[in-house]
């Protein structure tokens, strides 16, 4: 028989195991972003997790508006989500090609997408669109971090701004639903490595600018509900291409995170954004890098996120070391960075 202490602490951690789950939406089936019926634009559909994303939206009834660059790839994936569709007697499907790294593309694309929809406004639209070219930051030319940060950055800054103008113009009605943009950001806006300086400056201004619009949302009347999504690495065929460029002191440090898959990560970002959350992660790794780097973002959980921020606090005091042990041993071994394209490091 358990002695009176054993049985105390058991039933505290029921009670804060019940709690988590309480807090963390596992009773409630609310759905905080339906899609029946509405209409959504995705930026980078034509593969990879945008493709996934879109398909599954179609699947749950939504209108979908693909954007990418490539036509052919876009009429594929535009025959796929037509397949996914719940209703498909009534859901609509149109794709749309444009380049989100050129200045000033947002406008007129937010006007075609509009005007195909009825001249309704859009209901949802997710920034898709991004690459990843890893290298050494201070050995590659700037003109790679500035061609990242067009894609990365501006691609959906110049989208958010955009669409939250079309949203909140002072004649735009003001609907009990709202309006949701969403962001996809990486695992390494938390916590960077070495061999994606080009990249991810431009994923952590993502997550600067969405703390910034949550704050700014507030003093309009009309509601758009901000998320960012954290996905690691996926197996699409822009991982194929990371992978040509990516240094091996980057693949020494990303030994065992999990490569998850497009549709995967979509279907774990659409929960995210069903349970109303705002930083979605896709996998164990992204929530305890959340949880590690929250600082003064808003949480999902109040809770939860506290006492693994809490935590994780600790867990940093071996990882870190850890981490850097890695680098340094790399660099002794190996020499200046210039060199090491010499050796096929790179490779």
């Amino acid at each position: 028989m358990a002695s009176p202490s054993i049985a105390l602490w058991v039933a505290i951690a029921g009670a804060v195991a019940l709690l988590s789950a309480y807090t963390m939406g596992a009773f409630s089936s609310k759905n905080h972003m339906p899609v029946d019926g509405k209409t959504v634009l995705i930026t980078g559909a034509s593969e990879g997790m945008g493709r996934s994303a879109a398909r599954q939206l179609a699947a749950k009834g939504a209108n979908v508006v693909i954007v990418s660059r490539n036509v052919s790839r876009l009429e594929e994936s535009l025959a796929e989500i037509k397949a996914a569709a719940r209703n498909p007697q009534t859901q609509r499907f149109h794709y749309i090609s444009a380049d989100v790294s050129k200045p000033d593309y947002a406008r007129s694309l937010i006007a075609e997408a509009i005007a195909w929809n009825n001249n309704q406004a859009l209901d949802i639209v997710w920034c898709v669109a991004g690459k990843s070219t890893p290298d050494f930051w201070v050995e590659a030319p700037l003109s790679l971090t500035r061609d990242q940060m067009d894609i990365n950055f501006w691609g959906s800054a110049e989208m958010a701004h955009a669409i939250i103008r079309e949203w909140c113009a002072p004649p735009a009605p003001v609907l009990p639903e709202p309006k949701h943009l969403i962001f996809t950001s990486s695992v390494l806006a938390f916590y960077p490595i070495v061999g994606y300086g080009p990249y991810s400056p431009a994923k952590a201004a993502l997550r600067a600018l969405a703390d910034t619009l949550v704050q700014e949302l507030e003093m309009y009347p009309q509601k758009v509900k901000i998320h960012v999504v954290y996905p690691g690495s996926i197996q699409s065929p822009g991982f194929d291409r990371e992978n040509k460029t990516k240094p091996k002191i980057t693949q020494i440090l990303e030994e065992g995170d999990p490569v998850q898959s497009p549709d995967a990560v979509a279907a774990s970002a659409i929960n995210g954004l069903e349970k109303g959350q705002y930083f979605i992660t896709v996998a164990f790794l992204g929530h305890v890098l959340r949880w590690s780097a929250l600082g003064g973002s808003p949480r999902n959980n109040w809770f939860v996120d506290t006492i693994m921020c809490w935590i994780l606090q600790f867990a940093w005091m071996f990882a870190l070391p850890d981490m850097f042990g890695k680098i340094r041993k790399f660099a002794k071994e190996n020499g200046h960075p210039v060199n090491y394209r010499k050796k096929g490091n790179n490779e």
